[in-house]
């Protein structure tokens, strides 16, 4: 197995894999098939993975967050696992580095995991009580702070409008720019107090969610080109890596990310879509695991390598 980062990460994981049988069946897996688990996060899917595809097979486990690969290398221990800090989107520069023209199977799983929602100073959950940060990777871009306290007013509307769809983007927008003319804003419970600040006592009262949950998921899209990265491996990484008649099956938490997946399997001349419609988690799976309610699976067969346009 590859080496990894040095950081060292709490043991053990908290996190519960979604939608893992309906994930697992979808992926068809056999012996001696060559899979990548483009967010690996805790192992938990790629646990079954490797059991799947026995010691014959191969299992390349990619994460942008070094915690989050301490985590699989705890559970996948494997010789035919390699385990790399990676972006799904740069799988090509993987491949290449291991020798591969291509691979049979991809999985990609677009939510946070437990326990970077709940580690106190990655400030991911509006839960937490740390500073702001938000990057899956923290030796590269900007924070989530360093983001609200310099980008504009038209950016930031535009950030909370197209990655959260908040209907308060302006209102929290200008609460923003009067606090930090006044000091940073640096903490989770900073943005908490400004955006319960800025949102209407009525709809405080009636909302089931934290107030700040779309502003939050905003800004984690935004500090890690969420969007960005989804599209590009979705119409070009993907297709170029996968093996004629390999699957892609992508697990997508909201519907800025689902509606990039969709779009891209309705393209017939390059994808024979096995989820006409998505897969969702079973009503036991969403008692047992509440983060799971959102979680949508779709999954593809890759038909031809030249789609036409």
């Amino acid at each position: 197995m590859a080496a990894l980062p040095d950081d060292s990460a709490p043991s053990p994981s908290k996190h519960k894999p979604v939608l893992l049988r309906e994930t697992i069946q979808q992926l068809d897996l056999s012996s001696n098939l060559t899979v990548v688990d483009g967010t690996v996060g805790a192992g938990g899917h790629s646990q079954q993975i490797i059991k799947q595809i026995g010691d014959k097979g191969q299992l390349i486990g990619l994460d942008r967050d070094p915690m989050m690969l301490q985590f699989a290398s705890q559970k996948l221990p494997q010789d035919n696992v390699t385990l790399k800090h990676s972006s799904y989107a740069d799988l090509p520069e993987v491949l290449k580095q291991l020798h591969l023209s291509g691979v049979d199977r991809i999985l990609v799983d677009l939510g946070l995991s437990s326990d970077q929602l709940e580690h106190a100073e990655r400030g991911f959950g509006f839960s937490t009580s740390g500073r702001l940060d938000m990057r899956f990777d923290e030796s590269h871009g900007e924070s989530a702070s360093e983001l609200i306290n310099t980008a504009s007013k038209a950016e930031l509307i535009q950030i909370f409008e197209d990655y959260g769809e908040e209907k308060f983007s302006t209102s929290i927008t200008d609460a923003i720019i009067k606090r930090r003319t006044q000091s940073p804003i640096e903490t989770v419970q900073d943005l908490n107090q400004i955006v319960e600040s800025a949102i209407p006592e009525t709809v405080l009262r009636q909302s089931e969610k934290h107030p700040a949950t779309r502003v939050y998921q905003a800004l984690r899209i935004a500090v890690n080109n969420e969007l960005q990265h989804v599209q590009r491996a979705i119409t070009q990484t993907f297709p170029d890596c996968l093996n004629l008649n390999g699957i892609l099956a992508v697990i997508t938490f909201h519907s800025l990310e689902d509606r990039l997946v969709k779009r891209a399997f309705q393209d017939q001349s390059q994808w024979e879509n096995l989820t006409t419609k998505p897969i969702t988690p079973r009503p036991n799976e969403q008692k047992m695991n509440p983060r799971s309610r959102s979680a949508k699976l779709r999954a593809a067969k890759l038909i031809s390598k030249n789609p036409q346009n």
